[in-house]
């Protein structure tokens, strides 16, 4: 199977001119379009009952809606996973049991799209885990077929607990059936979303997926593929994507290939596709290689033949590097890497940089940051132990009447070993540190089970940034190392000592591949900037001076 050509033709620029003045004179009784930079007596009126738009820029732009205030968990969190098979007779089950395992990329939302034999797609979705969607068996039953796409998702600004918004979506336009499962964002979504709207589209969600089924629909490309490679010449941001047809199922992947997204066979032959390697070995699955950034793969479900093209051009690979620091299980390999390998050296490196010589003890943060604190204490020679316990089972932790209501449900969620910390200087570590609200509770929660000092390390830089790609962050004025230095940030969540892994010996541990790498959240450094949008011509009266 041969890896996607470079291609030479350059990038379609993703943001034009959205509707030309009408030429003529205006028809009595008509409307027109207008574009003027002075507004419309009109267009004022219109716009006296709506908010003031807001410049894009990197803390505004993603239209995520970080909830971790009464969450409990100040971790960035995954927006979503996707997972689909084809050539399978238990193409939809499989597709069940891959989504089960990527549980943890989203938790809000799940659905599946299987094509039959009869060429119909048929859609099952709903909120709530994947197993609380799908426990009943009959709503996997109304959906046979060898092929079928999967999506596991968080909820966004704007679309939390709407139903509209769990993918796959589904459409239908006059080429037949179109399904498509996203996982990534659009940083020229608004942009792309009010050229259309003016154009004449309709859409029906909040999400920025509906632009791509609406850029492929309009699209005056043939067949499909030159359709898809037409509208991906016009997205700009991260996405990873599955497509189902009557008769195909296609994986696409973004330029820059900021999120994963991989290939794997079972032994009867079926291809398989999904964001993580560990949803593969779950059903036999054999791993064979990524889908490449700008790549586009097709798999024709009448004769399970492969075939690959180039997308769009190749840019330089910016894989996310929180995918290896948090969001992927330590079971899967990411962009290369095996996840525990990435972590184990994290923690490692961490060690070197920012030593505990008083310590007696090493603690992880669970889950993620478990494989960062054996590599500390491999390096550091300090004994490790399981200090904090999870409790996987307390559902999310809303906010509560008071601040007293609210330590205890964190309490509920992470519960102190005593006899592995009372009296003990401990080293604690953990993957990451956003906000600080979580850091500050476990601090406070060791100190009243008797730890003598508690040392935080965090296996990652500070995060400075939102993200723009597909990642749950709170906006940068939340952000409590873009507020304060090290020592506040010390002082602010109660510990005797905190270091953060730097950013250059996060690099030195990828050695020539950190170019490869986004980090923007650590450093600023952008690989694509949203696109403001332009301002929306105002539909106005003819008759209007």
């Amino acid at each position: 199977m041969a890896a996607a050509a470079a291609a030479a033709a350059s990038t379609t620029a993703a943001s034009s001119g959205l509707i030309r003045c009408a030429a003529g004179a205006p028809v009595p009784g008509h409307h027109q379009v207008r574009c003027s930079a002075k507004p419309s007596p009109l267009a004022l009126r219109h716009r006296a009952g709506r908010p003031a738009p807001v410049k894009a820029h990197p803390d505004s732009v993603t239209p995520f809606n970080y909830e971790g205030e009464g969450d409990g968990d100040d971790h960035p969190r995954e927006e979503c996973g996707v997972f689909g098979v084809v050539g399978d007779p238990d193409a939809t089950s499989l597709c069940y049991l891959g989504l089960q395992k990527l549980q943890h990329r989203g938790e809000e939302g799940a659905g599946i799209a299987a094509a039959g034999d009869d060429g119909t797609i048929k859609l099952e979705r709903g909120l709530g885990l994947v197993g609380d969607v799908f426990g009943d068996p009959a709503r996997l039953a109304k959906l046979p077929g060898q092929a079928a796409i999967g999506h596991v998702r968080y909820s966004t600004a704007g679309a939390a607990s709407s139903l509209r918004n769990v993918q796959p979506f589904l459409a239908g336009y006059r080429f037949g059936q179109l399904a498509v499962a996203h996982n990534g964002n659009l940083v020229n979504y608004q942009a792309l979303r009010n050229k259309l709207e003016a154009q004449g589209s309709i859409f029906s969600t909040s999400s920025d997926t509906e632009v791509i089924q609406h850029l492929i629909a309009t699209s005056l490309s043939r067949p499909l593929l030159s359709r898809i490679c037409d509208a991906c010449e016009r997205l700009a941001g991260a996405y990873s994507l599955l497509f189902l047809t009557a008769d195909k199922l296609l994986a696409v992947r973004d330029p820059f290939g900021f999120r994963p997204l991989v290939m794997g066979r079972r032994p009867n032959g079926a291809i398989v596709f999904a964001s993580e390697t560990c949803a593969l070995d779950l059903i036999d699955a054999t791993y064979e290689r990524e889908v490449e950034p700008g790549e586009v793969v097709v798999v024709d479900r009448r004769d399970m033949s492969i075939s690959s093209a180039c997308l769009v051009p190749h840019r330089p690979r910016k894989s996310c590097v929180f995918e290896h620091i948090y969001f992927a299980l330590p079971n899967s390999v990411v962009f290369g890497h095996a996840v525990h390998e990435r972590r184990t050296a994290y923690g490692r490196a961490l060690a070197e940089e920012s030593p505990a010589p008083t310590a007696d003890v090493v603690i992880p943060v669970p889950d993620s940051g478990f494989y960062a604190a054996l590599g500390f204490s491999q390096t550091s020679g300090l004994e490790f132990q399981q200090g904090l316990i999870r409790w996987h089972y307390s559902g999310r932790s809303f906010i509560q009447p008071s601040q007293a209501i609210r330590d205890l449900a964190v309490k509920l969620k992470l519960a102190p070993v005593h006899g592995v910390i009372r009296g003990k200087s401990v080293v604690v570590v953990d993957d990451s540190l956003v906000r600080g609200t979580t850091s500050s509770k476990i601090v406070r929660l060791l100190r009243d089970a008797g730890a003598r000092e508690v040392h935080m390390r965090i296996a990652s830089p500070p995060v400075v940034g939102s993200c723009l790609y597909g990642i749950d962050t709170p906006s940068e004025g939340e952000l409590i190392s873009n507020r304060m230095d090290l020592e506040g940030v010390r002082r602010t969540i109660g510990c005797d000592s905190l270091g953060f892994l730097s950013l250059d010996k996060l690099h030195s541990i990828y050695g020539d591949e950190a170019h490869e790498f986004c980090d923007a959240c650590f450093s600023r450094n952008y690989p694509v900037l949203p696109t403001v949008p332009e301002p929306v011509p105002e539909l106005v009266s003819a008759f209007e001076d």
